[in-house]
C-alpha cells in the first residue's frame, strides 16, 4: 500500500523540518518547498493527498496557493499555517476553499488531528450522492443546496445555516457533517433557545464535581461530545451575550474550560450555525456579538423556504406519509388531487414542519385510504380569506409586523392544536411535535400558554 504524501510549503527551515518529522511519524511521505513557484511545480508533475503552506512567502503569499490549487486540483485538500491570533487570514484562506488551518506555534496534537481528518476525504468522488432520508427535493433551489452542500463538507470551515423555521436547516446540517471528513464522529444539534441561561456554560464546557451546588460529578460539555466531529449550534440568535463571549473564545482558540477546572482542555469540533432570525438586524440591536457573527459565518448556506420549491412537495408528502404508514403498520393512503392542489397553493409558513404536522394529522383523522383536502384542516386564520398572500408573503396586511410574528403565530396554533389532541399532556405533545420536553416547557412559557 503507497504511502499517503504531504506537500509542506514554507520559507522557515525549522518548521519544514518540524512537520516533515511529524508527519513521517504518522506514516506519510513528505515533500518540502521553500517558495511558491516550486511548489506549483510540483504540484504539476506529482500527485499529493495534503497540502500545507505557511502565509509569508519570499516570492507571494499562501492564499495565492490557495487559489492555484482551488483552481488546478480542487480535489486536493490545503491547510494554512498562520501567525498566532490572525484570524482574518484564516478566514480568508477559509472562504477561498481551504480545508482548515493552523496557527503558530504548532501544537502538534492540532496538527495530527487535521491532518487525520484531510487524510479521510476521498477523491475518487467529488460528486457524492446525498441520501434523501437526509435532504429530499428534485426541485432547481434544493438541487443549488445540494451542490453548495457538497463543495462545503470538504472543507472544516464554520458554515452559518439561515432560512425560516422548519425548512430544514438541521437536515442541512446533517448533510453537510454525513458528506465531510468527521462523518464517523459525532454529530451533536444543540438548540441553543432551550438551555436555562444559568446552565449555559455547564452545558457547552462541562464542570467539574464540586464547582457548584448541585454538582455532585463530572460532566461533559457538548463542546467534548463533539470532539471529532460536529456541533450544530441551533438557534444561535438566542444566545446570551455573556454566553457568546465564551463561545467565541472556544471557537476561535479550539479549547474550553470546564466550569471549575483550572486548565483548559482541547477539543477538535466543527462549528455549524443556524437561526430562523436575521442576525444583521439583531447585530443593529446589539443582541448578537458582530465579532461572532464574522466566525460562524464564514460561509452562509441559505435554505429554501417551501414556498421557493412548491414542486418537491408531493415528493415530500408521498416520503411523509409512507413514514407514517410503515410506523403504523397499515396501508399508504393517498392523496386525492383536491388534496394536493390545496397543499400546492397553501403559503407553508412553517414550511417543511407544519407539512410533515399537517399530513400527520390528515393521517390520523381520515376514515379510509384516501385523504382529501377537508382532512388537512389547515389553520383557518391563514386561509385567503384572511391573509393575502403573494409572493414573498404580505404578512404586514395580515396584522403581523414581521416574518417572525407571523411563523410565531403558526407555531403557536399548532401546538395548541397539538395539546389539544393529545389532551394538553405535555410529554406526548412534544413526542407528536418532535420536540424534547425541555422545549416544550420554553415554548408554552414564550406562549405564555398554560
Amino acid at each position: 500500500m503507497m504511502k499517503k504524501r504531504v506537500l509542506v510549503v514554507d520559507d522557515e527551515p525549522d518548521i519544514r523540518e518540524l512537520l516533515t518529522i511529524t508527519l513521517e511519524q504518522m506514516g506519510l511521505e513528505v515533500v518540502t518547498a521553500a517558495k511558491l513557484t516550486k511548489a506549483r511545480k510540483l504540484l504539476e508533475s506529482e500527485e499529493f493527498d495534503l497540502c500545507l503552506t505557511d502565509m509569508k512567502m519570499p516570492d507571494g503569499n499562501g492564499l495565492e496557493l490557495v487559489d492555484h490549487i482551488q483552481a488546478t486540483a480542487p480535489h486536493l485538500p490545503v491547510a494554512m499555517i498562520t501567525a498566532h491570533g490572525n484570524m482574518e487570514i484564516a478566514v480568508d484562506a477559509l472562504k477561498k476553499g481551504a480545508f482548515d488551518f493552523i496557527s503558530k506555534p504548532l501544537q502538534l496534537m492540532r496538527l495530527r488531528n487535521l491532518v487525520q481528518s484531510a487524510l479521510l476525504l476521498k477523491k475518487e468522488t467529488p460528486n457524492p450522492a446525498i441520501p434523501e432520508t437526509v435532504l429530499l427535493g428534485e426541485s432547481s433551489a434544493i438541487e443549488i443546496l445540494k451542490q453548495q452542500i457538497r463543495r462545503v463538507a470538504r472543507s472544516q470551515a464554520p458554515i452559518f445555516i439561515s432560512g425560516e423555521s422548519g425548512s430544514g436547516k438541521e437536515l442541512v446540517a446533517r448533510a453537510i457533517h454525513f458528506l465531510g471528513a468527521r462523518a464517523n464522529g459525532p454529530f451533536i444539534p444543540v438548540n441553543c433557545g432551550a438551555i436555562p441561561s444559568e446552565l449555559m456554560e455547564s452545558e457547552f464546557f462541562g464542570h467539574k464535581k464540586g464547582s457548584f451546588t448541585g454538582a455532585h460529578q463530572d460532566k461533559q460539555g457538548l463542546f467534548q461530545a463533539a470532539n471529532g466531529g460536529t456541533l450544530l449550534l441551533d438557534e444561535v440568535a438566542d444566545l446570551p451575550l455573556p454566553m457568546q463571549v465564551k463561545l467565541l473564545r472556544a471557537i476561535q482558540e479550539k479549547s474550553i474550560r470546564p466550569v471549575g477546572a483550572e486548565e483548559e482542555v482541547a477539543v477538535d469540533v466543527r462549528i455549524l450555525s443556524a437561526t430562523h432570525k436575521d442576525l444583521a438586524r439583531e447585530i443593529e440591536k446589539n443582541l448578537f456579538r458582530q465579532d461572532l457573527y464574522y466566525r460562524i459565518n464564514v460561509i452562509e448556506l441559505a435554505v429554501p423556504s417551501l414556498r421557493e420549491r412548491k414542486e418537491d412537495i408531493p415528493l415530500l408528502a408521498n416520503h411523509f406519509l409512507e413514514r407514517f404508514a410503515r410506523e403504523s403498520g397499515i396501508p399508504v393512503p393517498h392523496l386525492s388531487n383536491n388534496a394536493l392542489a390545496t397543499l400546492q397553493k397553501y403559503p407553508f409558513p412553517g414550511n417543511i414542519r407544519e407539512l410533515e404536522n399537517t399530513l400527520e394529522r390528515a393521517f390520523t383523522l381520515c376514515d379510509n385510504k384516501l385523504i382529501d383536502a377537508e382532512n388537512l384542516a389547515l389553520p383557518d386564520f391563514l386561509s385567503e380569506k384572511k391573509v393575502r398572500h403573494q409572493e414573498g408573503g404580505d404578512f404586514v396586511s395580515a396584522g403581523f409586523d414581521s416574518l417572525d410574528d407571523y411563523l410565531a403565530e403558526v407555531e403557536k396554533q399548532i401546538i395548541l392544536s397539538a395539546l389539544e389532541q393529545n389532551r394538553w399532556n405535555k410529554t406526548a405533545t412534544a413526542e407528536k411535535l418532535g420536540i424534547s420536553f425541555r422545549q416544550i416547557r420554553h415554548k408554552l412559557k414564550k406562549y405564555g400558554i398554560d
